[in-house]
């Protein structure tokens, strides 16, 4: 097959409009390996590409998605074979390299991992990079220390891809999740993920002036940043942790160094994109066996011609859960 339909992001009068096309596999960038993309997912840095964001996508026109998951087409090294069904997330996919909303990528054999045994590729993509980056959060938080009986654990931006998925995930380890929305409409939603209690966003907006909060968390996934992640800092229990992985309220907060050495706490840093394949490759392991969750009540099923509506809608934070993408 020569041909094959792909979202192609383009400039136009200022604008960037994402339309599905038909695309030729030669013009694909050079690659050991040759996929067919069965289904991938929605994040929101796909959603910053699709909208012309400078720092994730440079050139366009461009396929966004971070995430693909499908089966070796062609392939130069002797690791990967033809019909291997395998899993990329992360690097430069979707970035600067035509992603995972095509129906075919080409990329280097060093971003493609085997599919675990324990998932189909649909449930890979279900969990694609967020999944991957609340697994990576939670390894962080138990290597500082974190256990169930430690005490409740917070999750902010907790309707998202990634605040979702540690919900869920954190709730089946054992865990009394405290979940933080803006999104007062999802209290039921999260509750059956698991949280235990579900706060209002404004109450982690409190107290951003002052120097320290009173302890109550022993542990966190802060998915959002800004003066939210330094409230929970603030507000972390003594010798406990908190995760950073996302920036959606902000890249920057106002901080001091009080916390941390009054109260030994510690912020873990979390990258998902330019991670090891080894780590990745451990990680998806604990995904596919003692760390498989039930999602089915955080997603939905979408194509190529609906995720236009669906970039608006995540854009505009309206976006609950994971959105799967069926590519046929």
């Amino acid at each position: 097959m020569s041909e094959f339909k792909a979202l192609l992001v383009s400039e136009e009068q200022g604008q960037f409009v994402p339309r599905v096309v038909t695309r030729q596999v030669d013009e694909l960038p050079a690659g050991e390996v040759l996929i067919r993309v069965r289904w991938s997912s929605l994040n929101y840095k796909d959603a910053m590409s699709a909208s012309g964001n400078k720092g994730i996508t440079r050139n366009f026109p461009h396929t966004p998605g971070i995430d693909a998951a499908g089966v070796v087409e062609a392939s130069s090294v002797a690791e990967l074979a033809v019909g291997d069904e395998v899993i990329v997330t992360g690097y430069d996919l979707g970035m600067n390299t035509p992603g995972g909303f095509g129906q075919y990528i080409r990329v280097p054999a060093a971003w493609v991992l085997k599919r675990p045994a324990g998932l189909t590729l649909r449930d890979s993509m279900v969990l694609g990079t967020a999944g991957l980056t609340a697994a990576l959060c939670i390894d962080k938080l138990e290597r500082a220390g974190l256990t169930p009986g430690s005490g409740p654990v917070l999750v902010t931006g907790a309707t998202g891809g990634v605040g979702s998925i540690a919900v869920a995930m954190l709730a089946q380890l054992g865990h009394e999740v405290v979940a933080v929305t803006g999104k007062a409409d999802q209290t039921e939603f999260l509750q059956r993920l698991g949280a235990a209690r579900v706060l209002d966003r404004a109450e982690l907006q409190v107290g951003t002036a002052k120097v320290m909060l009173p302890e109550q968390w022993a542990g966190a996934v802060d998915t959002v940043g800004g003066d939210i992640l330094f409230n929970v800092v603030k507000s972390l229990r003594y010798d406990a942790s908190v995760a950073c992985c996302g920036l959606t309220a902000g890249g920057q907060f106002q901080a001091s160094v009080f916390p941390f050495i009054l109260r030994n706490v510690n912020l873990l840093g979390v990258d998902s994109v330019e991670q090891p394949l080894v780590v990745k490759a451990s990680m998806w392991d604990r995904l596919s066996l003692q760390w498989k969750t039930d999602l089915t009540q955080l997603e939905q099923e979408v194509t190529l011609d609906q995720l236009p509506e669906f970039i608006k809608t995540i854009l505009a934070g309206g976006m609950v859960g994971r959105a799967v993408v069926n590519l046929g």
